[in-house]
Parts: structure tokens; C-alpha cells; sequence
């Protein structure tokens, strides 16, 4: 489906924008694929506008070295400040590499057995760098990297998070901490199942691992770090409901034509393996459920964006101002009846507040009931 294109692996970002809304069958299925999403939406017309700056990249990877120097010095005095841990130093498992091999499999291998380790009654000291761990998502393996894991603190691991936004005066931005916390608490499920692997019961992997994480930030814009442990409870009981209502990716493509193809490969000659309408032809196969949220985390939220504005047109004083998004009852997940209301509406000659008289779907929308959610079916 792919082609000869490498695969883009599953990250937290994707899998919390996953879980925000588990009804889109279209982004499900490019993200199980590994297809790349900002390169599909410019070669069908609608650039992703979003994305972390090289400049903002290239500062997070220096404060992120700058925590981890002289064996996590900088770690170690924040553990002793939130959490009261005595203990100085303690060693560290380098796990971007396994022998110089950079492959995800083996480095969660590789991470499972330190942890097995680690759980099996030693009292090491060990902080994992950039551990692999591993979690189901939609039928699919995805390998997961947190900046880090601790050693065992009161008999639990905790998550760290490195970020290069500013905590000032103490305070951080809201919105970017509530992202972060949603990755942790996507990486705090994935070393529950990690431990599951490695011989722990359900009530002894839930337990090794707290509920909250590390956050460190630079102070006042500046390069000192600072620390402090945020609370999950929430964030892991919406993304773990989320994730047990995904289905299995390969059921959703089973939706698609056998010809269907998302190669953005480029032959010998230098034209497309697939043209842009071919591509788009292959999206429209896949059901869509766009929402205006879709716009903060989904690189073809553009494309869904137009499609439901073509689909929804008479409605668009009812959804998103300009967008012509059909408010439906309820987030997420939505009755197969949906795109049937959408169609029968359409042909309504009295218009969608006519189809509103006859469709209780729609009813309930024209009310003002419910979130604004076009359900774009092939």
C-alpha cells in the first residue's frame, strides 16, 4: 500500500491525535501503513501547515543534551527537589543504539531485558535513555521512545519528558503542557504492557508505574532546568477508553479497492508512481470523520476540511464558521447513519433545515446539540 517508501513509525503525537478522534478510519490506516502524511497532503493539493521549526527542533535536542550531561546531573537534582530521592548518581543504559544498530526491535529487546532485570528483585540504580517500549495500537505494533525512564523510586518507574517550551515564573503554557502530558501518559500505558512482557500480572505492571511524570522545561528562557511531576490519572483513562475503541487497521482497509495505493515514490523517470488524483481517489475510499479540532493535529485535515465543506455546503452557518461542517451529536465515533443523513440531505429540495424536519440526526444537529463532525463516507 506503501510502497517502496520507508515507513513512518508510530510516535505518542500520532497516536494521542489517534485517540482524539477513533472514528477516522482514513487516518488510522495511513498512520498503520506508515504512510508519510505531510508528503500525501502536498501531492494532493493541500499542504499540511503546521510543524516544528528546524530552529525549535535543533534547540530542544541542545537543552535535551544539556539535562543528560555528566550522567543526568541535571535529572538527579530535580528527582532530589519533587520527589526527595537521596541518591546522587545512578547508572545509565544508552538505548538510541544496540551495538551501534539503530533498529527499533532490537532496541526494545534490548529495553525488555534491562527491565526484566530491573524488576526481578534488583535494587540497581539504572535510568534507561531512550528506551523502546512497545504498545498495540488498532492490531498494530508501535515502538514508542520516551526521553527517558527512571530507576525504581518507591518501588515505580517514572516517565521523563524533556521540552524545550519555557516555564516562566513557574508557569508554563497550558496548551503545550496538556500535550506533553497526553504523550506521557501514552508512554506510562506502553511500559505497563512493556512489563506486562516481561512477566509481570496486570496489577503488578500498573503499580511499577505512576501516574505521573517528570516535565522538564528551561527556566525563564533560559537554560536552566526545571522540574516538575504532572498528574495523568485523566489523560490515561481518556487515551486508554480511546485506544480500546479503535479498530483494527486492517479491517478498515479492507475497504479499499485492491488497486488502491498510497506509493509517493517517484519511477526512473522522474514521474509519480501515482499521480495526485490517484492518490485522492485512494483517501476518498477511506472514511473520514473531520471535526475543526482536526485542524491543531492532523496533516490532512485540509483535505477533510474541503471535503466537508463540499459534502455539508447549505450547512455552514451551523458548524464551523466557513467550513460548512455538519454539527452532529457526540465526539469520536458516530453511527454508520450519519453519511446517510448526509446524502438524503443532500437531495433535500427544501434544503438541510427541511432534511432536519424528517432526520433526527440532523435534528438534533440543526438544535445545536452536539459537536461539529462530518462523517465523509466513500
Amino acid at each position: 500500500m506503501r510502497g517502496p517508501i520507508a515507513a513512518q513509525a508510530y510516535t505518542a503525537r500520532k497516536i494521542t491525535a489517534l485517540t482524539a478522534n477513533p472514528g477516522c478510519a482514513r487516518r488510522a490506516v495511513l498512520d498503520a501503513a506508515g504512510v508519510d502524511k505531510n508528503a500525501l497532503a502536498a501531492r494532493v493539493g493541500f499542504d499540511a501547515r503546521f510543524g516544528q521549526s528546524p530552529f525549535a527542533i535543533s534547540r530542544g535536542n541542545a537543552f535535551e543534551e544539556l539535562v543528560k550531561a555528566d550522567g543526568y546531573a541535571a535529572m538527579f537534582t530535580l528527582l532530589r527537589t519533587e520527589l526527595g530521592v537521596s541518591v546522587r548518581e545512578a547508572g545509565v543504559a544508552d538505548l538510541n543504539t544496540v551495538g551501534q544498530d539503530t533498529d527499533l526491535k532490537l532496541r526494545a529487546a534490548e529495553t525488555r531485558r534491562l527491565l526484566g532485570r530491573v524488576t526481578e528483585g534488583s535494587d540497581e540504580r539504572l535510568i534507561l535513555d531512550h528506551p523502546v517500549l512497545t504498545l498495540q495500537v488498532a492490531g498494530q505494533t508501535a515502538y514508542l521512545e520516551p526521553d527517558a525512564v527512571t530507576h525504581r523510586i518507591g518501588g515505580r518507574f517514572y516517565i521523563v519528558e524533556i521540552k524545550s517550551f519555557a516555564a516562566t515564573d513557574g508557569q508554563a503554557d497550558p496548551g503545550k503542557v496538556a500535550e506533553a502530558a497526553k504523550q506521557a501518559a501514552v508512554y506510562v500505558i506502553a511500559l505497563r504492557q512493556t512489563l506486562l512482557a516481561v512477566g509481570l500480572d496486570a496489577q503488578e505492571a500498573a503499580d511499577a508505574v505512576t501516574h505521573e511524570f517528570l516535565l522538564i522545561c528551561p527556566k525563564d528562557f533560559a537554560n536552566q532546568p526545571y522540574g516538575r511531576l504532572v498528574d495523568l490519572r485523566q489523560k490515561l483513562d481518556a487515551i486508554e477508553f480511546q485506544l480500546g475503541r479503535l479498530d483494527r487497521a486492517e479491517d478498515l482497509a479492507a475497504m479499499l479497492p485492491g488497486d488502491a495505493s498510497f506509493d509517493l515514490s517517484v519511477r526512473r523517470d522522474g514521474r509519480p508512481a501515482r499521480t495526485g488524483r490517484e492518490l485522492a481517489d485512494a483517501l476518498d475510499d477511506l472514511t473520514a470523520a473531520y471535526s475543526p479540532s482536526c485542524l491543531d493535529f492532523c496533516e490532512l485535515a485540509q483535505y477533510c476540511r474541503d471535503q466537508a465543506t463540499t459534502a455539508c455546503e447549505p450547512a455552514r452557518r451551523r458548524g464551523e464558521a466557513g467550513s460548512g461542517v455538519l454539527p452532529v451529536p457526540g465526539p469520536g465515533r458516530l453511527p454508520g447513519a450519519v453519511g446517510g443523513w448526509v446524502d438524503s440531505a443532500r437531495g433535500a429540495s427544501g434544503g438541510w433545515a427541511d432534511a432536519a424536519v424528517w432526520c433526527p440526526g440532523l435534528r438534533q444537529g440543526a438544535a445545536g446539540t452536539g459537536a461539529g463532525v462530518c462523517v465523509i463516507s466513500p
